[in-house]
């Protein structure tokens, strides 16, 4: 229901400094993962989050393109209410023991002016379903990390998506068909 929002994460990190060619960036676990929120009853909005996230992205600023590809805990899902997450780890809604993981692979990313990821656009693949889906960086910067001795970026990306294209209906109307996701990402070059 509310588990969508692994897509995609985080994979923003293309900035660093004035290097030319490609960049291949190791997602930091500790500082990926995904939240989401969905409208509940009409009167509230259940959030929760979802990971740590995994994976990697590879950057060529230069020539404008992108390569990431995560892998999303779906089965770590936690809303603050154990009954809750218990729910939506259930065959009718994320079927986290039939597919406990999520993915998202892009291979189109849109830049800024100055070189910093804007967009991501991919396919999101849930409960074996797959749909394209854009994240839209909220935040993206790049930094030296003197303690790592590395380029680090990161940043906050959003998406919204229908929870009901992957099969995910339970609850509808009373629980959104709707998908709001944001996910925080950090990842570290070589």
């Amino acid at each position: 229901m509310v588990a969508l929002l692994c897509a995609c994460p985080g994979f923003a990190l293309a900035q660093a400094q004035s290097v030319s060619g490609p960049i291949t960036y190791r997602l930091d676990p500790n500082h990926t993962f995904a939240t989401f929120e969905v409208r509940h009853f009409g009167t509230s909005t259940l959030r929760g989050r979802i990971g740590p996230i995994t994976g990697e992205v590879m950057v060529d600023r230069a020539a404008k393109a992108g390569d990431l590809r995560l892998r999303i805990p779906v089965a770590s899902v936690e809303t603050g209410m154990g009954v809750l997450d218990a729910r939506l780890k259930a065959p009718d809604l994320l079927a986290t023991a039939e597919y406990p993981e999520a993915y998202f692979v892009a291979t189109r990313f849109q830049f800024d002016a100055a070189g910093g990821v804007k967009e991501v656009r991919g396919e999101f693949t849930l409960r074996g379903v797959g749909e394209p889906l854009s994240l839209v960086a909220r935040s993206f910067a790049c930094r030296h990390d003197e303690m790592l001795e590395r380029d680090v970026c990161g940043g906050d990306f959003e998406a919204d998506l229908k929870r009901g294209r992957f099969g995910a209906t339970l609850g509808e109307p009373f629980v959104s068909d709707d998908v709001h996701l944001v996910i925080q990402v950090e990842a570290i070059a070589p």
